[in-house]
């Protein structure tokens, strides 16, 4: 290569670096100029903010000691309160009294807010799975899958908090419209994900089912969903995990559960009694979480680093791995 030759390499190289660096710099100055003039626009005051922090404390502060008074029928009626109410708790013969009572109590409320994420799950995954499966252009040609793709779509541009809204005729806010309202979510993002699944199958068992003169159904079963079943089953897990937290979100506006336990502490100035449901809240998104982590690991072991609990735990003490000096962090 020519001496010019490579001058004229290294002035390209120059410019483009240039070029690089003069867009980067245009990049953040749009995105501060962006984030001055949107807190502008909503009114953000930062000194509002800082004149209201003690305020704030003051208001947390009256959240502790949590108050678990409610946690079942037995303390309720015994007048138990605090965290000694929890072991009160732990006995069957109240558990069951508990259940079977109308009484609104922690452990009803979290037993709602469970059965609301699982059963929105359990009636939106077949929708789901036809929805998905259809709006694979390996199933359905272009553009015809763009039906179901953009059903799909439109119903997930809209939250489930106003699905349950759209319900009304149905009737008011209530444990049914909110089942309705996330199965209606749930056929909106876990039909995308299926699609999104099946899009990426290896064509090779597809062809060698087609080969043996089977029908489009069996090909579609046998060739297709055979290799994505696992993929399936796991994200229909991670849809319930955010179902739970959205049962708890749509129990706010009236569907019931922890939601509606500590919107009523909140008007009722209980705060002891909304902290003692927001401490719930946790164990609930928590112990569902760390269920459908363990399982997933098991369907796919290859995207997942299976731990114990007391791994988890010793992986938050670990100070290497938070500074990121440790191998595995």
């Amino acid at each position: 290569m020519s001496d010019d030759a490579v001058s004229a390499q290294l002035n390209n190289l120059r410019r483009t670096r240039v070029i690089r660096q003069v867009a980067a710099v245009l990049l953040i100055l749009g995105i501060v100029a962006t984030t001055v003039f949107g807190l502008g626009f909503i009114g953000f005051d930062l000194g509002e903010i800082r004149a209201g922090i003690p305020g704030f404390v003051d208001f947390i502060g009256a959240f502790f000691p949590p108050n678990f008074g409610a946690m079942t029928v037995y303390t309720k009626n015994q007048g138990i309160t605090g965290l000694q109410a929890i072991p009160a708790s732990l006995v069957p013969s109240r558990l069951a009294e508990t259940l079977a009572s109308p009484r609104l109590t922690l452990v009803k409320a979290s037993i709602v807010t469970l059965l609301l994420g699982f059963l929105g799950t359990v009636l939106g995954f077949l929708p789901a799975l036809v929805f998905g499966v259809l709006g694979s252009e390996q199933v359905t040609p272009f553009p015809f899958n763009f039906i179901f793709r953009g059903t799909m779509s439109a119903i997930r541009a809209i939250p489930a908090i106003v699905w349950i809204f759209l319900f009304i005729p149905f009737g008011p806010p209530s444990q049914a419209t909110a089942v309705l309202a996330i199965a209606t979510d749930t056929i909106g993002n876990l039909g995308r994900l299926f699609t999104d699944e099946l899009e990426e199958v290896d064509e090779g068992p597809i062809e060698a089912i087609r080969s043996t003169g089977a029908s489009r159904t069996q090909t579609v079963g046998f060739g297709m969903l055979s290799q994505v079943s696992r993929s399936f089953i796991a994200w229909t897990l991670y849809i319930l995990e955010i179902n739970t937290r959205i049962a708890i979100s749509l129990g706010v506006v009236g569907a019931g559960g922890l939601g509606l336990y500590i919107r009523n502490q909140q008007d009722l100035l209980q705060f002891q009694n909304t902290a003692a449901g927001i401490v719930m809240v946790f164990i609930v998104v928590l112990s569902i979480e760390l269920l459908s982590s363990r399982i997933r690991a098991r369907l796919r072991p290859s995207e997942h680093e299976s731990k114990g609990f007391v791994e988890g735990l010793k992986d938050l003490l670990n100070a290497d791995k938070w500074v990121g000096r440790s191998k595995d962090a």
